[in-house]
């Protein structure tokens, strides 16, 4: 077990000199970027979906990378937004780490890019360890999925700079309550803002652009992600889950090849629409 632990811990070090290698890339050049995590069906695609609408109407310079196991359904629908857009497949692999999106976006995120949202795999386990060189993390849960998921994901939401609560529309009819879900929000991170969504009655429209556009501001006065990351330590997640983590990577280094290949596809399927760009 010792093994695998340092590993993990290896993988980890790695992971943040690339992350900070890449937040210093994407400051320097004026683009603000944010981590979006969550569970799968928490309603995040329908949420990125309206504030790219939103961008595109505002004028302001917007692009999105989204991540899934299979499919390129989500980036079809953030597509209709006429931001450019792009689908990362990761072949089985829970989690974008910071190497994996620096390769997605070289020669593809448009130079005059403001903000770049990245849509994490729908996982709040893996992902919350990895730090991608954002400038912003946000955490979203839906009111369909418990008020004690704070206190079950604590890494992730105790990491979060902003939490989103989605499809407040539906929140009466499913019993949400919304003042046990804040509670538990700040045992585990006291002081984070959070804030209510709804794609379906627009409750909340445009939170996600407003923040993006604070931090460029300089007007964010969190710590960055990786001074709390550091402050909670690797070792309260990766001990349960190293065994996990080593077989994901091994599946991950068979499909990528090596850090000189890759697997972005020139010519797209009929299928695909054209404003997305996907890859593997």
């Amino acid at each position: 077990m010792c093994r695998v632990v340092d590993l993990q811990q290896a993988v980890l070090a790695k992971n943040d000199e690339a992350a900070q290698n890449l937040r210093a890339g994407l400051t320097a050049r004026g683009t603000v970027t944010v981590n979006l995590l969550s569970s799968p069906g928490s309603g995040k695609t329908a949420l990125l979906e309206q504030e790219l609408l939103l961008a595109r109407e505002r004028g302001i310079e917007v692009a999105a990378l989204t991540a899934d196991l299979a499919t390129e359904n989500d980036a079809v629908r953030l597509a209709r937004s006429g931001a450019p857009v792009k689908q990362v497949l990761t072949d089985g692999l829970c989690h974008l780490e910071a190497a994996m999106l620096s390769r997605h976006l070289d020669g593809w995120l448009p130079e005059d890019t403001r903000l770049l949202f990245v849509e994490n795999v729908g996982n709040l386990v893996c992902p919350a360890s990895y730090d991608l060189g954002e400038s912003l993390r946000v955490v979203l849960a839906s009111v369909t999925e418990g008020e004690d998921k704070p206190l079950k994901y604590p890494t992730a939401f105790g990491l979060a700079q902003l939490v989103v609560v989605t499809k407040t529309d539906i929140a009466h009819a499913v019993g949400f309550d919304e003042a046990a879900f804040r509670a538990n929000v700040q045992r585990v991170n006291p002081g984070v803002e959070v804030v209510l969504t709804s794609a379906r009655s627009g409750e909340g429209a445009g939170v996600l652009l407003d923040r993006a556009l604070a931090v460029e501001a300089g007007a964010k006065t969190h710590a960055p992600v990786m001074a709390q990351q550091q402050g909670h330590g690797h070792g309260h997640h990766h001990g349960d889950h190293a065994h996990e983590h080593e077989h994901e990577h091994e599946h991950e280094h068979e499909h990528e090849h090596g850090p000189g290949h890759r697997h972005d596809h020139d010519g797209l399927p009929a299928h695909t629409h054209p404003a997305v760009a996907q890859t593997r």
